[in-house]
């Protein structure tokens, strides 16, 4: 197998265990809702990873300009846009409404996710 697709494989399933982790911590009640927007920014970063080939560093700016403008982009209320977010998916994407605190939550899982795709790289 080569390395491209080696590269896409293991950030497809890094992105779909962030997946999982990010839907499993709305379940459980303990784990703070913040939890949700820091793993919704890894998963932005290693899904990027996953289908563009760009330097970890650039996905790391590409990954925070995704997730800040879709926080920005709850500004938006029009009505067919609204009735995207009230679905279980578009919320989920989409997200509800403009929180400052979001971007921190955004800008720490990218630094985590820069971080930890450093550590995994040069792990060997």
């Amino acid at each position: 197998m080569g390395t491209i697709k080696k590269n896409r494989l293991f950030y497809s399933v890094l992105t779909l265990l962030v997946i999982f982790l990010g839907i499993l911590s709305r379940k459980i009640s303990f784990v703070p809702l913040y939890t949700g927007d820091i793993l919704y920014a890894v998963m932005i970063y290693f899904g990027f990873r996953a289908i563009f080939f760009l330097k970890p560093k650039i996905t790391f700016i590409l990954s925070l300009l995704f997730c800040f403008s879709i926080e920005t982009f709850q500004l938006i209320q029009w009505e067919w846009l609204i009735v995207i977010r009230k679905t279980t998916l578009g919320h989920y994407i989409l997200g509800q409404g403009f929180l400052w605190t979001d971007l921190m939550c955004y800008l720490f899982g990218t630094f985590f996710a820069l971080f930890s795709d450093h550590y995994l790289r040069n792990k060997n």
